[in-house]
């Protein structure tokens, strides 16, 4: 990837006078910091093909607290001959369609749209060269980021990892908040058209580990790149007419080969020797995935013979790979095939009735001041969500050295601290779950907490609930004690 010049101001620890910086040689630095500021097997690198136009990317993971030293709200740079033209917010990474809330202020991506020709640049950028033109083509980028950081292992296993670092000394909180808040939600009709019924807190881990692997050490150039499963005209992979398909391949190659400076390797689609206009690629670790889209003139019962070969300046003769799919009807969409989470399934629905908006029970856990740094708390703090994936559904941090709640504690006379701690905990988890519910509910409108500007829906959480700390216990308490006179 060619050094970057951003025209953007970001914190730089290295120029001690002046903090405020322009970034730029930005693969260069990251070069030669990254033991100190990238995590392990970082970057990653593919490409995306769209109309036959071919953009590089690569994949940047900071290690805790680093990434602010090269980027502020980016999370997603294009760039042109090495300068910036337009970027994605990075709570890009906190949409449901990614998943990735836990490192989007850890993530950086480059995209560099050099290859691609000025009619699609024309199309991407708008005429000013600072920002995208919010068009059909950023959608369909977007669209494809989106699955691409979604499935990737790397970062998948980094997500758990941070995860598990946030919450793993708190689980013994989990069963008495489960049963507290089903007993408050049992006595709310309006709360209890909110849940799935009978859900319990879900295991926080994915319980398959990495223990025993031996750490990938690739190549600079690889010495194969074959197939992890053949697909055969007899023996095709089946794809649904209506999604795309995705195969792999084994190689020893490093995970930067398709998009490094120096000599990167290049991968090459066709169907019957036609080029291939869009697909995706990523490399990971020894393993390229390439997603597919199916053909637009694709019809159920045919079977197509796709065609790769992989090129570097040091190939005479370059990888080729073959494989066959059959397209098969239409498949439905099911609760989590797609990424999102698993519907009510205590009831059939029927073809035509709407699926009810509903949540899980969140996993909450209770932070102190010693852990403030962690989650960016101070003494005004008091909710942060994250979206943990999938699987795991939402974690809910409270905090419980709120300087609001300290205060009643301090001057309460009759209530004992352990209550007041309660009130603010549930209170704080039960508003967080409508906020929730109404952005899940009203996303595509213009109701949406978070539809007209570039702040997740994540952050507004954040700024309401601080809002609301220093009323939410004096709140409770007097409309507890209200009184009808007749």
């Amino acid at each position: 990837m060619p050094d970057i010049a951003l025209p953007i101001k970001i914190v730089d620890f290295r120029y001690k006078k002046s903090p405020i910086k322009t970034l730029s040689g930005l693969s260069v630095r990251l070069d030669e910091d990254k033991r100190e500021n990238l995590e392990d097997d970082f970057p990653g690198s593919g490409e995306i093909s769209i109309e036959q136009q071919k953009m590089d990317y690569s994949i940047y993971a900071f290690k805790t607290g680093k990434r602010a030293t090269y980027a502020g709200s980016e999370g997603v740079i294009f760039t042109v001959n090495g300068q910036v033209h337009g970027f994605l917010p990075k709570n890009f990474f906190e949409r449901k369609k990614v998943g990735m809330s836990y490192l989007s202020s850890s993530i950086l991506i480059i995209v560099n749209c050099s290859k691609v020709n000025r009619g699609i640049q024309e199309k991407l950028f708008m005429n000013s060269r600072d920002r995208l033109a919010n068009g059909l083509l950023q959608k369909e980028i977007e669209r494809k980021l989106e699955d691409i950081i979604k499935n990737h292992d790397g970062l998948r296993a980094l997500r758990e990892k941070r995860r598990r670092e946030d919450v793993e000394n708190k689980l013994q909180d989990s069963k008495p908040l489960a049963d507290v808040l089903e007993n408050i939600i049992k006595k709310s009709p309006s709360l209890s058209s909110l849940f799935k019924q009978g859900v319990r807190i879900k295991n926080p881990f994915k319980l398959t580990g990495t223990k025993g692997e031996k750490k990938f050490q690739g190549k600079e150039f690889p010495s194969y790149f074959k197939l992890v499963k053949k697909y055969s005209k007899e023996k095709p992979k089946s794809c649904a007419i209506n999604r795309k398909f995705r195969v792999q391949y084994e190689t020893d190659a490093k995970s930067d080969y398709f998009n490094r400076d120096k000599d990167p390797g290049e991968l090459i689609l066709k169907r019957n020797k036609d080029l291939i206009k869009d697909y995706s690629l990523n490399l990971w670790n020894g393993i390229a995935t390439l997603t597919i889209e199916i053909p637009y003139d694709s019809k159920v019962g045919n079977k197509l013979c796709f065609q790769t070969e992989v090129i570097d300046h040091t190939k005479i003769e370059p990888f080729l790979g073959e494989f066959y799919i059959k397209i098969d009807s239409a498949q439905k969409n099911k609760g989590g095939g797609s990424g999102k989470r698993k519907p009510f399934s205590g009831s059939k629905i029927g073809k035509d009735r709407q699926r009810p908006i509903s949540l899980d029970i969140p996993n909450a856990w209770e932070i102190r001041r010693n852990e403030w740094s962690r989650h960016e708390f101070n003494e005004k703090s008091a909710l942060k969500v994250v979206d943990g994936g999938t699987e795991t559904g939402y974690d809910f941090f409270i905090n419980m050295d709120n300087a609001y709640l300290q205060m009643e504690i301090k001057e309460g006379i009759k209530l004992d601290p352990k209550l007041l701690e309660a009130r603010f905990k549930y209170g704080m988890i039960l508003l967080g779950i409508s906020l929730l519910h109404f952005e899940e509910k009203n996303k595509k409108t213009e109701r949406s907490i978070s539809q007209n500007d570039n702040v997740s829906v994540y952050e507004k959480i954040r700024t309401l609930s601080e809002a609301i700390s220093p009323t939410l216990l004096p709140m409770i308490s007097s409309l507890g004690s209200l009184e009808i006179e007749l």
